[in-house]
């Protein structure tokens, strides 16, 4: 996002809208500036009217790669290219009863980085994808971060996306039953170095006696659970099973 500092009346009604804290006076105080560096291009200041003087726009370069994939996992009015999906491009475990993304004996690990409203670049994101690369823990396909990664399975992201920053971004990863211990005591020490909040949740299917088990195997690694449902209402056709 840019402001035109020829129209900017310098009135400071567009700062608080900034969930990063991007916008601020200039210099002289008679106008406003973003910080576009550190803006994520998630169009709040924009869409919040607030503007008197109509200063606030999105410049032609956020429209291009790399830096229009800022928009494409920060504004969830914007459709991710490939995926067709919007806002961050992933429907997580929201559909998981009907798509079967994650079966019985498997696990779905999410982490969620940058949210909420702090942001993450995605060389905090490659901390993780590399680790996870070398545990030959694959990165789900379909999952919008997948198509920014080096072709050479190393889970580096390309040179061009690697510094560029988003609001938030989920990771989905795909694990067997017997492997979550491994991966957990890997993981646990590397999110303690990573530079925004990450947010972990692991998704799983009900046993058929309607208990869930890995709650059990998490509380005995020292882990705090809190269990969440998201269930469909039926309207689709499960292929879990």
């Amino acid at each position: 996002m840019r402001i035109d500092t020829t129209k900017c009346i310098g009135c400071g009604k567009c700062v608080q809208y900034c969930m990063l804290k991007c916008i601020k006076k200039s210099g002289t105080g008679k106008t406003c500036v973003i910080d576009e560096e550190e803006c994520v291009d998630c169009g709040v200041c924009k869409r919040a009217q607030v503007c008197p003087a109509d200063a606030i726009f999105m410049p032609d370069e956020c429209f291009e790669y790399p830096r229009a994939i800022r928009m494409q996992f920060s504004d969830p009015g914007v459709q991710h290219p490939n995926l067709k999906a919007w806002g961050r491009g992933t429907e997580e475990a929201k559909t998981n009863d009907v798509t079967g993304k994650f079966s019985r004996g498997e696990y779905g690990l999410l982490l969620e980085f940058g949210r909420p409203c702090t942001g993450t670049r995605l060389t905090e994101v490659e901390k993780v994808t590399v680790a996870m690369s070398a545990l030959k823990i694959p990165i789900i396909k379909d999952n919008p971060l997948y198509g920014l990664l080096k072709e050479d399975g190393s889970g580096r992201f390309k040179e061009e996306f690697v510094h560029e920053k988003v609001l938030s971004a989920i990771l989905e990863l795909n694990m067997k039953e017997d492997e979550l211990e491994t991966i957990m005591k890997t993981l646990m020490p590397i999110l303690d170095t990573v530079d925004t909040v990450v947010s972990v949740g692991l998704v799983t299917r009900f046993a058929e006696d309607g208990s869930l088990p890995v709650a059990d195997k998490l509380n005995n690694m020292g882990f705090t659970v809190r269990p969440n449902a998201k269930i469909n209402v039926g309207l689709g056709r499960p292929l879990m099973d």
